[in-house]
């Protein structure tokens, strides 16, 4: 079991040529007793981005603050606090902050998704 708090967990920067301005903070994952999958907050500070990437598993994202554009097989969704997103398995992603504030969402990935 686990009951925290975001704003107590270290932000680890997204290690990545082509990430910008991106962290990412686990919140529940097999080390807390969620066996197959990780939950995991990322923040993307003004101006930054996320890699442009795919693999082979699907994800989850909720939109908890500010304002993005999820990019999905090279078409741009904008998206806001409240909004959420599957993106399914090889799609090709990348989260953008279009914002004025720290762009920050939930995403849920089965653990062979997270690094």
């Amino acid at each position: 079991m686990i009951v925290n708090n975001i704003n107590e967990l270290q932000a680890k920067k997204v290690n990545h040529e082509s990430a910008k301005d991106a962290y990412m903070k686990v919140l529940v994952s097999e080390k807390e007793g969620w066996e197959d999958y990780v939950m995991r907050v990322v923040e993307v500070e003004k101006g930054g981005y996320t890699p442009r990437h795919n693999h082979p598993w699907p994800h989850i994202n909720f939109i908890i603050e500010g304002q993005g554009a999820i990019m999905i097989d090279g078409k741009d969704h904008p998206v806001e606090s409240g909004g959420y997103a599957y993106v399914p398995s090889d799609a090709l992603h990348q989260y953008k902050n279009t914002g004025e504030n720290t762009f920050k969402f939930i995403c849920i990935v089965p653990k062979e998704g997270h690094r």
